[in-house]
């Protein structure tokens, strides 16, 4: 019983340990985004995007644009592609980013970046933050 209730224990620690290294995971990405389009796009450009790619935040590692579940932040589509490298673009990306306060050229004054949380509810980044 004793070792029941021990493995138990394990399992469930675990489990949690995993889902704070995933939450980690995005949060990472989501302050690399956040970062970047501070602190390199906007002194750049005078303004942020109305939407957000590997190809326009250069200074991303490119694999933090590819949430926990495989989809893709690309643009305004969610990429995912399969084991056979098959790619739908129908996807529901974990990572947002929403743009506003935008012009007709896509220029941009605000923006949010947020992405859900499994163990501590959705965590959020924005032009904001900004000091």
């Amino acid at each position: 019983v004793v070792l029941i209730v021990l493995a138990n224990f394990f399992i469930i620690q675990r489990n949690g340990l995993e889902k704070t290294a995933r939450d980690q995971a995005r949060k990472t990405a989501i302050n690399a985004m956040y970062y970047d389009l501070v602190n390199v796009y906007y002194k750049d450009n005078g303004y942020y995007p109305r939407t957000i790619s590997r190809d326009k935040l250069t200074a991303v590692d490119p694999s933090l644009f590819t949430d926990q579940l495989g989809y893709t932040l690309d643009d305004d589509k969610c990429i995912y592609t399969d084991e056979n490298n098959k790619q739908a673009t129908d996807g529901d990306c974990e990572y947002k980013y929403k743009a506003s306060d935008c012009d007709n050229d896509g220029k941009c004054k605000k923006f949010e970046l947020s992405v859900e949380l499994e163990a501590e509810g959705k965590y959020t980044k924005s032009s904001s933050d900004k000091k």
